[in-house]
């Protein structure tokens, strides 16, 4: 492992998934030793949602994201919606997420998905909060849902999987690319020219916790205290130093999140 960095930001973890039931203190302890000293709770249902809040009121350092999953996107309704306004109402509560689409699973209809998107779209544009999309493997709805509300909201593009040409949309639409683990894995060529052409100014760095560890890690449940990896790899394909690296992304973390 890498010595201490300058403080990191993991901006995507789910330290409310029940694997970090047993160790939970000890995993937030452990990433603030290596220089992760904020880190972005994501919801995923109403119940991951009240538990990320929960767990950022109870640590320093710690903020959530509220929101439904595409996964869950059948069960976004009038009652779980306004369960969210309120919880947006914690200071906090720094962005609604994650939302988007997943045409990989499946495990919501499309309709249902792309209804649950736009509502928790304009959920985040009458809160004045930024969004965590996810999208896999639906690059093409996801651009159009978002291009109606250019200029509305800002927001970051989870653990990316588009083209170049894709982050380019997003970043002119005000989205930040956030890389996680895969862009470690060897055969990950695209990910990695991404990486190196991206504007610093619009790069975050993340674990998605406890899923896709980096490539030294792999096999092993993924937490935040591995994000320095991710930042080693992504400064070594850019030529700059880790130090360097570190101090840009969680500048921009903090600017999204409007993090104190």
């Amino acid at each position: 492992m890498l010595g201490r960095l300058n403080m990191l930001v993991d901006t995507h973890a789910h330290l409310q998934w029940a694997s970090f039931d047993k160790d939970r203190e000890e995993v937030i302890s452990r990433a603030r030793k290596v220089g992760v000293e904020c880190i972005v709770n994501i919801g995923f249902d109403v119940d991951g949602s009240r538990k990320a809040v929960r767990l950022a009121e109870k640590h320093k350092g710690v903020y959530a994201a509220v929101g439904i999953h595409p996964h869950n996107a059948s069960r976004l309704n009038h009652d779980v919606l306004n369960v969210l306004r309120r919880l947006c109402e914690n200071p906090k509560v720094v962005a609604v997420g994650e939302i988007g689409l997943d045409y990989y699973r499946n495990m919501s209809p499309r309709e249902a998905q792309k209804k649950a998107f736009e509502d928790q779209l304009f959920l985040a544009e009458e809160q004045g909060l930024p969004v965590v999309i996810h999208d896999r493997e639906a690059h093409a709805d996801t651009l159009e849902m978002l291009s109606k509300f250019t200029q509305k909201i800002e927001g970051i593009m989870h653990c990316f999987s588009g083209s170049r040409d894709m982050a380019q949309q997003c970043i002119k639409s005000g989205f930040y690319i956030s890389f996680a683990g895969p862009v470690t894995f060897p055969n990950s060529h695209k990910l990695h020219e991404i990486a190196k052409s991206t504007d610093l100014n619009k790069i975050l760095l993340e674990t998605d916790s406890p899923w896709l560890a980096p490539q030294d890690m792999r096999g092993k449940r993924n937490e935040p205290a591995f994000l320095p990896l991710i930042a080693k790899k992504i400064a070594d394909l850019r030529g700059i130093s880790v130090h360097e690296l570190a101090e840009a992304t969680t500048k921009n973390a903090k600017k999204i999140f409007q993090l104190p």
